[in-house]
């Protein structure tokens, strides 16, 4: 038997995908790189944008002709989408015979079996919520875990409270969770026996993690004195529960990678506020002002997005205005889509569709010019790279990430993934480092 997983969306999602690999593993499937030829399709979805929605329901609709040349092919449909539009799935698509929830994906044998014997299977009902505090992977899997490469990701929250208007996460993954710090110990134990040089802390809202009196500093201090440890990354953070005392644990601990996303979403205090973010524009520049004073080499990445109801072209430009004053490394930007069962839908969309292409053009080109002038800044520099796969055009070429995660490709064949390499920068491409390894 054969599958395949297929991941849209953050990287909650490719731990979530990751997660039901290892349980297939068990179950004895053979993983494959695509849907040709599989016995069992998951489609792990997300719906935070309507974009990687559509692209679901257009793959869906190939499955669909696959399994009429294929009538035993298993089609299930995972995450954020299963999770919103469960029943109307199932309902309108007679191709899936499988759909299931963010909170259900270790029922995932038993959901399997019920299918083996002719049913279709609908399981988006959560798990309780009514502690905060939930070890919410069983601790009996944990030895199953797995590695792809050389990065071990360890989820220490779900779900979000935040409520920002635009978002639908708190109805697709629920209300915030967060680990008893000893069980994510423990997974961060098993992943760095398995070989892991690098682990990632994730959560919707990572750094709003709580467990009694272990907050997300108390954490990432205990994680990073853990033995073998190379480097610890963590993704996302939330502007509002970044504080200066986060920075300082950072700038101490040179196990923390001086790497930060953290998402603007707007410039514009009018915008902000609409959005139900709870911080201006003055109190993110002044997170990002300490951040750099007490960590130069920083690298700041952040989420943008444009055409919000109600953006003038005043508030658009108060956006370009941080841009331009963070410089950030990375800018994942998009424009807004109305999201059902939000409190930005009920606002309506009233910027058309040809001035948010306007504007995400605008936003993309400023981050271009930043890029290339931030990547051409480092020639000349040395970073410690970590080599996490070959270049897939280069023969004999390795690529990885620095610390500060710019990505570096280096003509090595004897490198290996898993390497810690130290580089001199070299020369800039378009999106990326080159560099020499030194002795």
């Amino acid at each position: 038997m054969k599958a395949f997983v297929q991941t849209f969306g953050c990287q909650m999602n490719e731990h979530d995908s990751l997660r039901m690999k290892e349980m297939l593993d068990q179950l004895g499937y053979e993983r494959v790189p695509s849907a040709e030829g599989a016995d069992l399709v998951i489609l792990n979805t997300c719906s935070v944008r309507d974009l990687p929605e559509h692209k679901v329901y257009s793959q869906v609709g190939r499955l669909a002709q696959q399994k009429a040349q294929q009538p035993n092919l298993v089609v299930a449909v995972a995450g954020c989408v299963a999770q919103q539009e469960g029943k109307t799935i199932l309902k309108r698509y007679k191709v899936v015979d499988l759909v299931f929830g963010p909170d259900q994906i270790f029922s995932l044998p038993e959901m399997l079996a019920e299918v083996a014997q002719g049913k279709r299977v609908l399981r988006t009902a959560w798990l309780p919520r009514d502690k905060k505090i939930q070890n919410f992977i069983p601790t009996e899997e944990l030895d199953h875990f797995t590695l792809e490469g050389p990065t071990g990701n360890i989820a220490i929250t779900k779900g979000c409270d935040n409520f920002c208007t635009f978002c639908i996460v708190p109805t697709t993954r629920g209300r915030l969770v967060s680990r008893e710090p000893e069980n994510i110990l423990a997974e961060a134990k098993t992943l760095l026996q398995k070989g892991a040089k690098e682990l990632w802390l994730l959560g919707q809202n990572v750094n709003a993690y709580q467990a009694g009196e272990a907050g997300f500093g108390e954490l990432l201090a205990q994680v990073a004195a853990l033995p073998g440890l190379m480097r610890l990354r963590f993704s996302s953070p939330h502007p509002n529960d970044w504080t200066n005392r986060l920075t300082d644990l950072m700038a101490a601990n040179p196990v923390i990678c001086p790497a930060l996303h953290l998402p603007l979403q707007a410039g514009s205090d009018r915008i902000l506020k609409a959005m139900h973010r709870d911080h201006n524009q003055a109190q993110f520049l002044d997170k990002v002002a300490y951040l750099k004073d007490k960590i130069p080499q920083i690298g700041l990445s952040s989420d943008i997005m444009v055409g919000f109801p109600g953006e003038s072209e005043a508030n658009f430009q108060d956006t370009l205005k941080v841009m331009q004053l963070v410089r950030f490394h990375q800018v994942y930007a998009f424009k807004y889509s109305p999201r059902p069962g939000t409190k930005a839908k009920a606002m309506g969309d009233d910027i058309s569709e040809t001035e948010k292409a306007s504007r995400l053009e605008q936003v993309l080109n400023l981050h271009e010019r930043i890029r290339s002038e931030v990547l051409q800044a480092e020639v000349g520099n040395r970073h410690e790279v970590l080599i996490d796969a070959a270049h897939p055009r280069e023969q004999g070429v390795m690529t990885g990430r620095s610390a500060n995660y710019l990505p570096v490709a280096l003509q090595d064949a004897q490198a290996e993934i898993g390497d810690l390499v130290q580089v001199r920068i070299t020369e800039r491409r378009p999106h990326s480092l080159q560099g020499v390894r030194l002795d």
